[in-house]
C-alpha cells in the first residue's frame, strides 16, 4: 500500500525536503497540496503536477491517508485538529502548537481518532546523540550536573533566511524556536529530568520583530542545569553540545565533529585523558520512523512526549523573555 500524502503549506523553508523524503520512499506519494498562500500553494502543485485545493476541508475530504504539515507555527492548533478529526495521519515540523494547551490538545485529538502523530526532532535520530544516550546509559558521568547545547547560524546577518522568518505573528519567535528547538530537546533529553523552572534572554542584534540571539536556562530539582543557546548572527559557530557529571564530561562539536569523553569511571587512562568515541550511523529518519508506525500501527512515545516537553519549554521561554522573569514549570 502506498501512503497517499496532502501536503499542508510550503511556508516552512523545510517544507521541499520532507516533500524530497515523501518522493524517496518507496511506500509514500505527495497527491495534494494545499496551502494558506494560493499562489505558492499553486506552484508547488503544478511543480509536481497533483492538485491544488483552495480549501483545507476539501483536501481532508479527499482520498488522502495522512498530511505532512509546514503552515506557520500560528496555524498548527488549526490545521492539525482538523487533520486529525479527519482521521489523517500527520506528520509535522516541530513545535507541536504554539502553547502547551494546543499540543495536549493535538496530541488528544490524535488518539482518540487513531492518527500517528510524528514531528520532526531530527537530532534525536543522529549518530552522536546515540552515542551520547550509551554513555549516559552506563552512568560514565556519574551524577548529571550541567548539560549546554548551542545551535547557530547567520541566516539574519547573511540575509538567507526567508523575510517571513522574522514575522512574530506567524513564528511566535526566532532563533530559540527555529534553531534553538534542537539544543532545547536534547538537552531535556541528556538531562534525564523535568526542568522545574526555567528563564531565558532574548537579543536583537539586527532589529528584527524576533530574537536573532537567545540564551534559556533550565534548572532541575536534582541540581542540574541545562543552557540552551541559539542565534541567527554567528558565522562561524559550531553545533556544541558539553554533559558534565560528577565523575566525567562528554564533549561534543568543539569544534570538530568528534565525540570526547573523560571519565574517572574507566580506569587511569580515562581519567588521565581525553578519549574519542565512535559514533554510530544516524539511524531512520523521523519521516521514515513515521511511515513505519502508520504501516506497524504503533505509536511514536518517545517522540511525542519529547516534542510535548518543548513546546512546554519554548512557551516558557517565551514567557520569560517577555515578562523579564524565571518560570516556574511546576
Amino acid at each position: 500500500m502506498t501512503l497517499r500524502i496532502g501536503k499542508i503549506s510550503y511556508w516552512h523553508v523545510h517544507a521541499w525536503d520532507y516533500t524530497k523524503q515523501a518522493q524517496a520512499h518507496p511506500g509514500a506519494e505527495i497527491v495534494a497540496v494545499w496551502d494558506e498562500d494560493a499562489k505558492r500553494g499553486q506552484e508547488a502543485a503544478d511543480k509536481q503536477n497533483v492538485p491544488f485545493y483552495a480549501s483545507l476541508d476539501d483536501m481532508l475530504a479527499s482520498d488522502i491517508d495522512a498530511v505532512i504539515v509546514d503552515a506557520p507555527t500560528r496555524m498548527h492548533h488549526e490545521v492539525m485538529v482538523k487533520a486529525a478529526r479527519a482521521g489523517k495521519h500527520i506528520f509535522t515540523e516541530k513545535v507541536i502548537a504554539a502553547t502547551t494547551k494546543e499540543a495536549e490538545d493535538i496530541i488528544a485529538e490524535a488518539k482518540s481518532n487513531n492518527v500517528k502523530l510524528t514531528v520532526s526532532l531530527p537530532r534525536l535520530n543522529d549518530g552522536y546523540t546515540l552515542a551520547i544516550r550509551e554513555v549516559l546509559d552506563q552512568q560514565l558521568l556519574g551524577k548529571i550536573t550541567q548539560v549546554r547545547a548551542r545551535l547557530s547560524h547567520n541566516g539574519a546577518t547573511a540575509n538567507w533566511l526567508p523575510e517571513h522568518f522574522y514575522s512574530l505573528e506567524d513564528c511566535l519567535g526566532g532563533a530559540l524556536i527555529d534553531l534553538g528547538c534542537h539544543p532545547m530537546y536534547l538537552t531535556r533529553l541528556f538531562l534525564g529530568e523535568s526542568p522545574d523552572s526555567l528563564s531565558a534572554q532574548f537579543g536583537y542584534v539586527t532589529g528584527k520583530q524576533v530574537e536573532d540571539n537567545a540564551v534559556a536556562l533550565l534548572s532541575t530539582p536534582s541540581g542540574a542545569v541545562g543552557i540552551v543557546e541559539a542565534g541567527f548572527v554567528n558565522s562561524y559557530s559550531p553545533f556544541t553540545v558539553e554533559i558534565h557529571g560528577t565523575d566525567g564530561t562528554l564533549l561534543y562539536g568543539i569544534p570538530d565533529s568528534k565525540l570526547l569523553l573523560r571519565t574517572n569511571r574507566k580506569g587511569e587512562e580515562y581519567a588521565g585523558s581525553w578519549h574519542e568515541l565512535p559514533i554510530p550511523a544516524n539511524r531512520e529518519s523521523a519521516f521514515e520512523q513515521w511511515i513505519g508506525h502508520i504501516e506497524k500501527d504503533t505509536t511514536a512515545d518517545e517522540n511525542i512526549f519529547l516534542a510535548l516537553e518543548l513546546t512546554k519549554l519554548m512557551e516558557a521561554a517565551n514567557n520569560s523573555a517577555a515578562e523579564k522573569r524565571t518560570i516556574s514549570l511546576t
